[in-house]
């Protein structure tokens, strides 16, 4: 016998059951996030229990969105897993009614992305397939050397103080680290044309975990900056500070080995960048909603420290 539950972090003997089975199906383990207060009310677990265990769980995450200057409330599901035992019995579509049931009108849409094995699944609650947009753009020439070539003494001393102030790793390992972070998003003016909003605990749940060597500051700027680099290529994940500032700043801040830019978001401010459709192996986006209808003409990409 199945007993549907939700949000249930509180509770010790549920919250240790989910964690066990998010490690068998995903390798994850929420348990840190929990005691380190980041598991907030925007992560909802909606759960089958069978004898006080999780036998199957559709997450809802609470991801507002600023989309072009308007808070569009959406809702992302992740988080989805089937005990093998229990797998075949329909729990998934049980748990997505409850969820329908509960945000039925509530929300401006609701987005997951869905491997391969599920395709089929999905459409049956009215979600589409979408394609998203990346930016990338090649900046051989735009290092930090670049600074001799700009036309004007504005850009020059521009580049001469991201030169002096070069992004420093900050690495994300103490309480006191991540309190000054979380104090930066908080005070941040937005840099993205499709942001995150009222959700800090999901970003904090990267670079406590996964991206704690990750993190960057640039001091010309008072800017963090998650970023990953690999060879002569730059992945900006978020940037982070009190006031605008061109991305091609922050990008000189990472030096002149960088050749090539990858954006984790979708800019305000696009030119010099080339979109491209998003190919992910095994990951399809579905949404539904009104707000969705022009998803794909905007080119616009879901922030990748959004995922839930």
């Amino acid at each position: 016998m199945f007993t549907f539950k939700k949000d249930y972090k509180e509770n010790e003997q549920l919250r240790a059951s989910f964690n066990a089975l998010a490690k068998r199906t995903f390798g994850l383990d929420f348990e840190d996030w929990y005691q380190n207060g980041y598991w907030r009310e925007n992560y909802i677990p909606y759960s089958m229990v069978c004898d006080e265990n999780v036998a199957a769980n559709v997450s809802v995450n609470l991801t507002d969105m600023l989309m072009n200057g308007e808070v569009k409330r959406l809702i992302q599901l992740g988080t989805v897993m089937t005990d093998e035992a229990f797998r075949g019995q329909g729990l998934i579509r049980g748990l997505m009614e409850e969820i329908e049931k509960d945000y039925a009108g509530k929300t401006d849409g609701m987005y997951l992305f869905a491997n391969d094995s599920v395709l089929d699944f999905y459409p049956k609650f009215g979600y589409r397939k979408a394609a998203e947009y990346q930016y990338v753009k090649a900046v051989q020439n735009e290092g930090m050397q670049g600074a001799d070539a700009q036309n004007t003494a504005g850009e020059e001393e521009r580049a001469r103080k991201v030169q002096a102030s070069a992004a420093r790793q900050l690495p994300m390992q103490e309480r006191a680290q991540w309190d000054k972070l979380e104090a930066a998003i908080e005070s941040s003016v937005h840099h993205e044309r499709f942001d995150m909003i009222h959700n800090n605990g999901l970003y904090m749940f990267y670079v406590t975990k996964f991206m704690q060597e990750n993190v960057y500051y640039d001091a010309a700027h008072d800017a963090y900056v998650i970023a990953e680099q690999e060879g002569d290529t730059l992945t900006l994940h978020s940037v982070f500070a009190p006031n605008q500032i061109r991305l091609d700043d922050v990008i000189r801040a990472f030096g002149d080995t960088v050749q090539n830019v990858v954006l984790g978001f979708t800019p305000k401010d696009t030119s010099g960048f080339l979109a491209r459709e998003v190919y992910e192996e095994d990951t399809t986006l579905f949404v539904k909603g009104g707000v969705f209808e022009d998803f794909e003409e905007q080119k616009l990409m879901f922030p990748t420290l959004a995922h839930a």
